[in-house]
């Protein structure tokens, strides 16, 4: 199978062709139309001529007295003064008086042309004609001489004007024409040549199936990538959306993204900072239709010209599912082994009370271990009839046991009346941070043997959760900047939970406080209202003194 040509050398045939093409009728057609008025112009010149000889008193006198040896001379003199053929002047009858061949004086001269000059002697009308005479072929201006005493035609004058002369200065024009038009053609092929050339450099050298084929797999790719997929230019508007973009932002298919401003579709996707700082963003978190989103924003660049901004977004629920899923698994795994090993020791110690013979004592441990979790799960089922957040705080329980702490729950507490629209993941996500922080604070504190409160109330029109630790308390100048990104007073890769605490109680428009005990340690208080005014709100700062 022969190879098919390429990119390159289809376009220099083709623009070098057109060009040539272009080039040849347009030379074509000034050829054309040079010829024709180079012989209007003679023609035009051999009747201005014409009119002027007719016109002057000698020839008129010369005709009236038939002064032919004078009209010779004349006609001579303005021949070669005009630069014409011939000048001839004949009577009212067309007979010759004056004419370059002597010979032909006296006779009529239309056997020269067949033209007895009739526009001219009956009609006094001047005219252009081109005939083949004795002096070669020849365009002739032919006027009537007229006695300006009677106002009679007394004679007629005609000037020629060579067709041969014509002709070469014809073809003196037309090779500078067609010089022209040759440069004209070869300019053309070096701008093919160059047009190509760069073009081909403009594709990064590929050829048309390839970019066809490159440009269904990007559609591919486009469509099969499960985050949503945005793409804007220089000028905001955007030129790329996926399928997976309309339904993580919840958009309607119609009308559809492309073509569209980024500020009228998405105005807090933030992709126009990007395009004016050229900084790229990674796994930021954002607000996005009312979704919590990820989004990965990064510039596109033609050198060093910031030309677009690529967005993914993904919604953080489903990183944060994930994430849940992989901690719940491996807090389960942990606490079977920590429950494992605790009731192990347990089994050994009742093993060994048997043994010694002192079954009361090993009874009244069985029946303390039984009363704890039944009193845990009995506060449970009565004060926090939802399944997600009971199996929340009994998954903390177990933990801080493994941790060596205590969580108390305060037994008058009370989380029945949760609206629906709460979401239980995000509540649980929110009540889990500050659970699990207040653990690490006390263990780094007292060690083994410390103690977390947790009291919660339903009454009224907000939920309230109180978590108490006995860490080292917050200092009060740290207090709103530990719910902001990154930071922490654990130190490093620390600074998430808290964030993510802020972000959500920003949606919901919920707050939070922040106390040290006098007894030491430090109590986080959880806000949320039960029936939240308006949108929730994307402020940054929603921590108060109450």
């Amino acid at each position: 199978m022969p190879r098919k040509t390429k990119l390159k050398t289809r376009m220099i045939l083709t623009l070098g062709l057109l060009g040539a093409l272009q080039t040849i009728l347009i030379g074509g057609f000034a050829g054309y139309y040079l010829s024709n008025s180079l012989y209007e112009e003679i023609g035009r010149r051999a009747l201005m001529v014409a009119k002027t000889v007719a016109a002057t008193p000698a020839v008129i006198e010369g005709i009236r007295s038939q002064d032919i040896p004078a009209l010779n001379r004349l006609a001579r003199q303005l021949a070669e003064t005009n630069e014409a053929l011939f000048i001839v002047v004949g009577d009212r009858h067309a007979i010759r008086l004056a004419h370059p061949d002597p010979e032909r004086i006296g006779f009529s001269m239309g056997d020269d042309d067949g033209d007895y000059g009739r526009p001219a002697l009956v009609e006094g009308r001047a005219y252009v004609a081109m005939a083949k005479g004795n002096l070669g072929e020849s365009m002739r201006g032919k006027a009537p001489v007229v006695d300006p005493r009677t106002g009679d035609i007394i004679g007629i004058v005609s000037v020629g004007y060579s067709v041969t002369q014509v002709e070469a200065t014809i073809r003196r024009y037309k090779f500078v024409l067609y010089g022209v038009v040759g440069l004209m053609l070869m300019v053309t092929v070096l701008s093919a040549i160059v047009i190509a050339g760069r073009f081909k450099r403009a594709i990064f050298g590929l050829e048309p199936e390839e970019i066809a084929r490159l440009f269904q797999e990007r559609e591919a790719t486009l469509q099969s990538v499960r985050e949503g997929i945005i793409a804007i230019n220089r000028d905001g508007i955007i030129t790329t959306a996926n399928r997976a973009a309309y339904e993580t932002l919840d958009l309607p298919a119609e009308p559809p993204l492309t073509g569209r401003p980024i500020l009228e579709v998405l105005p807090e996707s933030q992709l126009l900072s990007v395009l004016t700082s050229g900084q790229p963003d990674f796994d930021g978190e954002i607000w996005l239709r009312g979704r919590q989103m990820v989004v990965n924003r990064l510039p596109v660049r033609q050198g060093d010209d910031i030309i677009g901004v690529v967005a993914s977004f993904r919604l953080r629920n489903e990183l944060d599912l994930v994430s849940r899923q992989l901690t719940r698994i491996q807090q389960y795994a942990d606490t079977l082994r920590s429950q494992t090993h605790e009731y192990s020791n347990k089994l050994h110690t009742i093993a060994g009370l048997i043994q010694l013979g002192a079954s009361q004592e090993a009874l009244n441990l069985i029946g303390s271990e039984i009363s704890d979790h039944q009193a845990l799960l009995h506060l449970l089922l009565e004060a926090v009839p939802d399944p997600v957040i009971a199996g929340c705080l009994l998954g903390k329980y177990n933990r801080a046991r493994e941790m060596g702490l205590r969580l108390d729950i305060d037994p008058d507490s009370q989380m029945i009346d949760i609206p629906d629209a709460l979401p239980r993941d995000q509540l649980v996500s929110v009540l889990g941070n500050l659970i699990d922080n207040a653990l690490e604070a006390t263990r780094e504190q007292t060690g083994a043997g410390g103690r977390v409160m947790l009291s919660m109330t339903d009454l009224g029109e907000e939920l309230i959760f109180e978590v108490e630790d006995q860490g080292p308390g917050v200092p009060e100048h740290a207090r709103r900047a530990i719910f902001e990104k990154g930071v922490s007073t654990k130190g490093e890769a620390h600074g998430i939970g808290l964030h993510l605490v802020q972000q959500f109680l920003n949606r919901w428009g919920g707050s939070v406080t922040v106390d040290n005990l006098p007894e030491g340690g430090s109590r986080f208080t959880l806000y949320l209202p039960k029936h939240p005014e308006g949108e929730p709100h994307h402020g940054t700062d929603s921590t108060s003194d109450r």
